[in-house]
């Protein structure tokens, strides 16, 4: 499903991600201003996962409307078959900048591989991985449907976006301390395993690198 409705999380990162967005939304969008040297009077206004929404999550076309955007250059279902990236929050600025967040509680959460079975939504996936690798010059010789895929998909997203000529943004929130998930108790211990994610994909310098964005953020220090 594009939408999807989500029950109220109780750990991880889905706990902390709609805790965040609904009761310390100023928070990560200070973040993001941060690193992005936004204008002072820029606004984010955050369209999920929202407590008055069901929490839901959005992916495919749904993810896109609720943006108020269109590809007009190069249509999603030519680039990724149906049940693409569901993200854990979307945003828009006031000036139209588009932010795609996709959240981590522990380190284990950065593991994945693909799990379409269907033949034609494989190729058309390999294919656009592919293609991205190509544009943002990794020579690493590695599948890029294995063991980082939904970090590589995600930035497969973001290539489509910018071809379309879209302010888009990828937001990875990384949250530290979360005892509940054994995950990292600094931020240098998620540094660390981002570098080697990095180094796995063949990215550590690449063309979308300030349109990626890593923010951390401390359960203890928050008030979440």
């Amino acid at each position: 499903m594009a939408r999807c409705c989500q029950a109220v999380g109780t750990k991880g990162s889905k706990k902390w991600v709609q805790k965040l967005i609904n009761e310390k939304p100023e928070l990560l969008s200070s973040r993001i201003a941060e690193e992005l040297r936004l204008p002072e009077n820029e606004r984010i206004r955050w369209l999920s996962p929202l407590k008055n929404d069901d929490y839901a999550e959005y992916s495919d076309k749904e993810s896109l409307d609720l943006l108020g955007v269109s590809l007009k250059k190069r249509r999603l279902a030519d680039f990724w078959p149906e049940n693409g990236p569901q993200w854990d929050a979307l945003g828009k600025s006031d000036s139209g900048k588009l932010f795609l967040v996709e959240a981590k509680s522990h380190v284990g959460e950065l593991i994945s591989s693909i799990r379409a079975r269907d033949e034609n939504s494989v190729r058309k996936i390999r294919r656009s991985l592919e293609e991205t690798k190509t544009f943002l010059n990794s020579n690493a010789e590695v599948d890029w449907s294995r063991g980082f895929y939904q970090y590589s998909n995600r930035l497969a997203h973001l290539y489509l976006l910018r071809q379309n000529d879209l302010s888009a943004y990828l937001i990875f929130v990384y949250f530290v301390n979360d005892s509940e998930m054994a995950g990292p108790t600094t931020i240098d211990q998620w540094k660390g395993a981002i570098e080697l994610l990095h180094s796995f994909l063949g990215i550590r310098r690449q063309k979308l690198k300030k349109f990626a964005i890593d923010v951390f953020i401390d359960i203890n220090k928050s008030d979440l």
